[in-house]
């Protein structure tokens, strides 16, 4: 399937946005093969773009978007979402068409001169909840949704195609060019992008269950048609701070590997006893994969030593990583190492105790600078703890 199959939306709603497969890392740190930043042009008698693109996007950008429009002119930009990735070329578009009409949230109306020089706020319209656009034979229908993820949000119903442009929600790392499956990078991104927000994703959810959506235009990643009931599910769940699956996540961060062989052989013991296992070492991967992993199982085991008197700093992350996400509702093991003077299982309890119903299994084990057959007890006794 090639890009343009990917966001194709109709013949008269047509995708002008910009795939770039170079990117290597989003926000300047999440880890991704590429992104896309999706805008879209909706034909009618009056022409409304949806949103522009990010900054390295934007001769792609003015490109596609000569390429559907020749001389005709757009009477209003859609502004749903004003981080950068999608709002770097507002200013450019209004200088090209001086007469068309900014339309967004009374917040996005604030945040305009915030981000461009010149005068965009007498340009623009304010919408509310519910407010409609008529551009012919289209109607637009505006669906705030703050802070999924920032709170100028909204989306935006198109009525007569029943289009959802959705803004961040259902979006995915990866250039739209991979020809990846929408799941392989979006727990990715929800879990890092969105997934704080779990209660405003949860309200947007409601209001879509009102709507007759035939297609979800996201702003990254591609159109969703046949796969909506499935993409509407894993949000559903993932906004509820829910497990994905069943299994036990173990993250671990070990200095000179003693901790790690101590996490590998219990991984083994804990598959022998009918679980589902991954393992992730910190010190190898992106945090930001750890966090992912973390909100899809129903379970985890964290594992890390003491370093100069506190928690190895690979473990410190991810622990403050998921406590700022949201993490909650699971269950959790603690796995310490310490040759002397052991302070990693406080420290790890600490933040977990921080975090809302979370569960930690016990006996949290401590090792001492090596796993012997002496505690082969206690992790007997955590694999029970943690069914």
């Amino acid at each position: 399937m090639d890009i343009l199959e990917r966001v194709f939306v109709s013949d008269s709603i047509k995708y002008v946005g910009a795939d770039d497969p170079t990117l290597t890392q989003f926000e300047g740190q999440y880890p991704t093969e590429g992104i896309s930043y999706n805008s879209y042009v909706i034909l009618d008698d009056k022409i409304a773009v949806m949103d522009t693109v990010d900054e390295r996007g934007t001769k792609q950008f003015f490109d596609n978007l000569k390429n559907v429009l020749g001389d005709k002119k757009p009477s209003y930009l859609i502004i749903q979402h004003m981080e950068p990735d999608h709002a770097a070329n507002i200013g450019r578009l209004s200088d090209m068409y001086p007469e068309m009409q900014l339309v967004g949230t009374m917040q996005t109306g604030k945040m305009l001169p915030q981000f461009f020089d010149g005068d965009l706020t007498s340009k623009f319209i304010t919408v509310k909840e519910n407010d409609t656009l008529s551009l012919g034979s289209h109607t637009l229908r505006f669906i705030p949704a703050p802070m999924v993820h920032w709170p100028e949000v909204m989306a935006t119903y198109e009525e007569s195609e029943k289009v959802l442009f959705s803004a961040d929600a259902f979006g995915t790392f990866g250039a739209l060019e991979n020809n990846e499956e929408w799941i392989a990078d979006s727990s990715h991104y929800y879990f890092n992008i969105v997934g704080k927000y779990g209660a405003q994703v949860k309200a947007l959810l409601k209001k879509a269950e009102a709507l007759d959506i035939k297609v979800i235009a996201p702003l990254h990643g591609p159109v969703h048609r046949d796969d909506i009931a499935f993409v509407i599910d894993r949000y559903n769940i993932w906004s509820g701070y829910e497990p994905d699956r069943k299994g036990i996540f173990i993250a671990y961060a070990s200095i000179h590997g003693n901790t790690k062989k101590a996490v590998l052989e219990y991984a083994e013991e804990l598959k022998a006893a009918g679980e589902t296992v991954v393992t992730m070492d910190l010190t190898k991967e992106d945090v930001s994969e750890a966090v992912e992993q973390a909100f899809l199982y129903d379970r985890m085991i964290v594992a890390a030593c003491t370093y100069d008197g506190e928690l190895f700093p690979p473990m410190n992350n991810l622990l403050y990583q998921l406590k700022i996400k949201n993490y909650q509702n699971r269950k959790v093991g603690i796995i310490e190492n310490g040759s002397w003077a052991p302070m990693a299982a406080k420290k790890m309890r600490e933040y977990l105790d921080s975090m809302k119903n979370i569960t930690v299994a016990e006996p949290m084990i401590s090792l001492k600078s090596v796993r012997k057959p002496s505690d082969a007890e206690n992790f007997k006794a955590l694999t029970e703890a943690m069914k």
